[in-house]
């Protein structure tokens, strides 16, 4: 990453001590990220014309010479990792919108995955072959549209899913499936078979990915086919997040 833009719109009656707040998390999460925020602006609208402050980010970049991360590259046999667990970010901001009761227990996985994802090319700059954060729409959607775009089925296993107790414990409470929750700080690789526990000893050096785990793999070149196999002996056809995520983030 060069630089990252940072456009706040903020409500009429903000109390300052909100934004200062804001302002010194913006900091440090740039700043444990090495990226600086080069550029920026405010607006402020009227009382009721926001929900307190939004905030709009952009980043620019630059990418490596010969490195060709695509849905394009994924190949069938190449394993799938998930580098941490699911659904963390998803649940914790709902519980906190709700005050449902559960904050105390739940942590945001937010997270700047810049070095963990450079210390991994460097190290196997043709091996990785696709790269997606599973935000919008939670590991299913991000894996439907893998499979989709590359024209491949991919089956995974659901005792392999990397899962925070408390948030799988949360999920059944309110009837939620954590496949498709939102992660702020997880990535899915698809990684050359010969490599996967190479990438998976990498990934363990790093805090952002001490719990990643091989999830599944490529199978086939059904398009847009993914398959879980289930705890319980059975398989579930994952489809693509329908309608907006709960929660709303963006």
């Amino acid at each position: 990453p060069l630089g990252l833009s940072l456009g706040l719109i903020i409500e009429e009656g903000l109390p300052l001590a909100v934004l200062e707040r804001v302002a010194d998390s913006l900091a440090t999460a740039a700043k444990k990220a090495g990226v600086m925020v080069v550029t920026g602006d405010t607006k402020v609208v009227p009382r009721g014309a926001a929900d307190k402050l939004f905030i709009n980010t952009a980043g620019v970049g630059s990418i490596a010479v010969g490195i060709e991360i695509s849905p394009l590259q994924v190949q069938v046999g190449d394993g799938i990792i998930l580098s941490g667990t699911m659904a963390d970010h998803g649940i914790t901001v709902l519980a906190e919108r709700e005050n449902l009761g559960f904050s105390d227990r739940l942590q945001s996985d937010t997270a700047a995955l810049n070095r963990l994802v450079l210390s991994l090319l460097d190290c196997f700059p043709a091996d990785i072959h696709a790269l997606r954060d599973p935000t919008r729409g939670g590991v299913a959607t991000t894996l439907c549209e893998i499979a989709l775009a590359a024209g491949t089925s991919m089956e995974i296993k659901e005792e392999d899913i990397p899962l925070d107790r408390t948030v799988s414990t949360v999920c059944e409470i309110l009837g939620i499936d954590p496949f498709f929750l939102a992660n702020e700080g997880k990535c899915l690789l698809f990684v050359a078979p010969a490599v996967e526990a190479a990438v998976l000893a990498e990934l363990y050096r790093h805090p952002e990915g001490e719990r990643a785990k091989l999830i599944g793999r490529v199978t086939g070149h059904d398009a847009g086919r993914v398959v879980l196999h289930t705890v319980v002996g059975g398989q579930r056809l994952m489809t693509p997040l329908t309608g907006d995520p709960l929660p709303r983030i963006c």
